[in-house]
């Protein structure tokens, strides 16, 4: 398994536990191996300090979470391979939620076959009930922590442990919601948010420009990535969107035939659940915005 990437150099753990640094084949290509993948690899692989070793195949993916830049870059970026959890991590408060940057990553989750679980940091600092409350309707698994300063450990991690446990997770979100914090707590000695020499891989420096996969003490691994300003969505068929908004896609059912359950839909069925109060109308209308950036990329 892939657990780094830094300038070149690809630091795998193998089925034994051996840390070996790889280069890639050169008819792999340029870019052709992540954190997560399964790869195969030959020559030096006995992790001896100074050896390096050969990534011949990579294995086929069980899962790939992508994104883009913006929803209308038509390149795709793979962030991690293989991972069947997305962590999602977003504060109460310093800084403030961004439900949108939630939804796109819930449709991301979704569109790579992964398990999504709401991580919220920072509790000590205000009330998680508002923003647990938005998205209860999608029955998201959801976690709460306190995590407001570096130098505190968290209350409880415990209830986090447990949703972890056994599955390979990726954790997402913006710059300052505590995300490092979390990781050093969940790998006691990582100091993923310093660079320095990561104590599961013993090699490199890592900094929170590159993602890296910590094994997590227990059974399980954590893959930590570096904060997002965006998640664009160009990558997934507007068509499937309504799909990761569970809450919304049971009240499509009364919807005319081709109704897109955007903006321009005179008759579009979420306005009469907004109405009756069975659907929260900034549920409704962070859909629609996704939604609109989609229509505009396809008339550009």
């Amino acid at each position: 398994m892939v657990i780094a990437v830094d300038r070149g150099r690809y630091t795998c753990v193998t089925g034994e536990g051996r840390i070996v640094v790889a280069m890639t084949a050169r008819e792999l290509g340029r870019g052709a191996v992540v954190v997560g993948d399964r790869v195969g690899l030959v020559g030096d692989v006995s992790g001896q300090e100074g050896s390096l070793a050969r990534i011949v195949r990579v294995e086929p993916r069980e899962s790939v979470l992508r994104r883009t830049a913006d929803d209308d870059d038509p390149i795709e970026r793979i962030v991690v391979a293989n991972a069947d959890q997305m962590v999602i991590v977003t504060s109460v408060t310093d800084p403030e939620p961004r439900p949108r940057l939630i939804d796109r990553c819930l449709v991301a989750a979704f569109d790579a076959g992964m398990d999504p679980l709401l991580c919220v940091t920072k509790a000590d600092l205000g009330d998680p009930a508002p923003l647990l409350d938005r998205y209860a309707p999608l029955d998201t698994p959801a976690v709460v922590t306190s995590l407001s300063d570096s130098d505190v450990p968290p209350r409880s991690l415990d209830e986090l442990h447990g949703e972890l446990h056994g599955r390979t997770s990726v954790l997402v979100g913006h710059s300052g919601v505590g995300k490092s914090t979390l990781v050093n707590a969940l790998v006691p000695g990582s100091d993923r948010a310093t660079g320095a020499v990561n104590v599961v891989t013993g090699r490199g420096r890592h900094t929170s420009t590159s993602a890296v996969a910590l094994r997590l003490p227990g059974e399980g691994w954590v893959i930590d990535t570096p904060g997002i300003r965006s998640f664009g969505l160009a990558h997934v068929d507007p068509d499937t969107f309504i799909d990761a908004f569970s809450d919304l896609a049971e009240e499509t059912d009364a919807c005319p035939r081709g109704c897109t359950h955007g903006y321009q839909e005179p008759e579009c069925a979420l306005d009469d659940a907004v109405a009756a109060g069975r659907l929260a109308p900034e549920r409704v209308e962070s859909f629609r915005r996704l939604l609109s950036s989609r229509e505009r990329q396809a008339g550009d």
